[in-house]
């Protein structure tokens, strides 16, 4: 990279991208030879066909994507929730239309060390609360407050986020099914990931409630994301869906 600097102010810069092609890079014989010793005895387990999806499957968005729209929906149905919550990751294989989902594409989006799922009765306050807290640690004016990731992917709720307001009012109407979230009303919100000593072992690890659900699904459609409505963004090119 190359730096014109002018009155103490970088003025310009160039740089060039090397594209690294793995696929025309041979593979090191003993370290794939390691490889291949390693995963055989998970290899049935990791190969098994769970569903074919009919849209492209990726996990990209600041907000959410369609890997993250297929995960809440998952939760939502096979933990009768009305609310699901997932990580803000961003890591893992895209799949394209047509392509066979099997447990390992399930895996690599979601093997982490916590992977319990839950199910828990929360007011409307403690969602917002929860909301809130996410927003305020991506978009806090001070970067010593900036913790990092994305903000967490919703299911079943809809909301509107203003990244530019203080903390606290970042956060405003949450509806479910055309309906405004009631601060004192309870709902049922499913999630994972969680990060409480108390949490642990709380449910089935994620993979396997979204395993069970593509395995009952068998085709997986287009999956409609489902987004805030973003306040005081536009033109922003920082901000993607």
């Amino acid at each position: 990279m190359d730096f014109d600097v002018k009155d103490g102010k970088v003025a310009d810069f160039r740089y060039k991208l090397l594209p690294v092609f793995s696929n025309l890079l041979p593979a090191d014989p003993e370290m794939a030879a390691f490889i291949d010793k390693t995963r055989a005895p998970f290899l049935e387990k990791l190969t098994e066909k769970l569903a074919v999806t009919e849209g492209l499957l990726y996990r990209r968005g600041n907000f959410n994507g369609s890997w993250d729209q297929l995960i809440v929906d998952a939760l939502i149905a096979e933990k009768d929730a009305e609310i699901a919550f997932s990580p803000g990751f961003r890591w893992g294989t895209s799949l394209l239309p047509g392509d066979t989902i099997t447990m390992e594409h399930l895996l690599d989006q979601t093997a982490i060390t916590y992977p319990w799922t839950t199910l828990t009765e929360m007011s409307g306050e403690m969602i917002k609360t929860i909301l809130e807290d996410v927003a305020d640690n991506l978009f806090n004016p001070d970067p010593y407050y900036q913790q990092g990731g994305d903000m967490v992917r919703v299911g079943g709720l809809q909301y509107t986020c203003d990244p530019n307001a203080a903390m606290g009012k970042r956060i405003d109407n949450m509806m479910l099914k055309g309906k405004p979230i009631e601060a004192g009303k309870t709902y049922k919100v499913a999630g994972w990931a969680p990060v409480s000593e108390e949490a642990k072992d709380s449910g089935p690890a994620v993979w396997d409630v979204v395993a069970n659900y593509l395995r009952g699904q068998k085709v997986i459609s287009q999956r409609a994301l489902n987004v805030p409505t973003l306040k005081g963004m536009d033109g922003n090119p920082g901000v993607a869906i």
